[in-house]
């Protein structure tokens, strides 16, 4: 029997598949691939993005052609002393705060309903998804017919149990908790697919030994659902917070910022100061501020998501 022996120089190692993949060559066509994005993101978000924050260091106006002259920091002084500016700034934030509870919790609630039930699974996804493909538009008209005094339905059930009739959108007291409820009808099935997805990459082979073990349905949920859903419970939160950050549509159509400017959220603020005062530069500050801080943000939850990863 003769055997062959083939011999291999140690100084030509092989060429792995990582290697590869990151030569010049292979990277073309992947950059040939991704040019329309790149462009298209350069174009419509990188652009914009710098030149906002190069007007804002202008005094620049809707009436007048080019950026203005120079004001250097003074529109950001002017921002941070401002009243308005930081009575919007609250407003913006105790809506998130009004909204990102009720949003994650019962997401993650109704989801976990949904997904324990044996028959019209499909059904009740549609169900809880359907509002969200609403435009935010027919959704703000609506809700308007129902807070409608006198004739609404939500005023109707109200004084039917002896109640006195609320003044949903007309009270400052008011206002704003109605567009939390109206925004939390409108988007809970966004998040409530999320945390569906979620649960069904959960392996069944941990409830299944779990309930062998005598574990009842709640103690699968904290020991197993809940700790296993640690990384799309926080994409969620993340991406409500920065959702709720930005709210605009049902806030203007349904209140148009009031009454008495109780409801005017930042982005109406900067939408009133370019295009109803024309004031370009200091709407452009005050949008640099508010970028500003959905970017850290994003930051942080780019930070707890790599220390998640590193974990395990």
């Amino acid at each position: 029997m003769t055997t062959i022996v083939e011999t291999v120089s140690p100084e030509v190692a092989p060429v792995t598949t990582t290697e590869r993949n990151t030569q010049p060559g292979h990277t073309r066509p992947a950059l040939l691939m991704l040019a329309p994005f790149l462009i298209l993101y350069v174009l419509f978000i990188i652009g914009p993005t710098l030149y906002m924050v190069l007007m804002s260091f202008f005094d620049g106006s809707l009436t007048e052609s080019g950026l203005g002259k120079f004001g250097g920091f003074g529109n950001y002084a002017e921002a941070f002393g401002s009243a308005d500016f930081w009575s919007s700034m609250w407003h913006t934030l105790w809506f998130t705060i009004l909204t990102t509870p009720p949003l994650v919790v019962l997401a993650l609630f109704f989801a976990l309903l949904a997904n324990r039930v044996a028959r019209g699974r499909a059904f009740f996804r549609l169900a809880f998804f359907l509002p969200y493909v609403l435009p935010s538009a027919v959704v703000a008209l609506v809700w308007i017919w129902l807070y409608t005094p006198e004739i609404g339905l939500l005023s109707k059930i109200v004084t039917t149990f002896g109640f006195a009739e609320p003044n949903w959108l007309g009270s400052p007291s008011l206002a704003m908790w109605s567009l939390a409820i109206t925004t939390v009808w409108w988007t809970l099935g966004f998040n409530f697919v999320l945390f569906l997805a979620g649960l069904q990459d959960i392996p069944r082979d941990l409830y299944e030994a779990s309930s062998i073990d005598g574990a009842t349905p709640w103690q699968q949920i904290w020991r197993i659902t809940i700790p296993l859903l640690n990384r799309t419970t926080a994409l969620v939160i993340v991406l409500q917070v920065i959702a709720s950050l930005k709210v605009f549509d049902q806030m203007y159509i349904m209140t148009s910022g009031g009454p008495n400017y109780s409801t005017r959220s930042m982005l109406q603020y900067v939408y009133d100061l370019g295009f109803t005062d024309l004031r370009t530069g200091y709407a452009a500050a005050a949008s640099t501020v508010f970028f500003v801080l959905v970017l850290a943000i994003s930051t942080v939850w780019v930070v707890l998501t790599r220390r998640q990863e590193q974990r395990f």
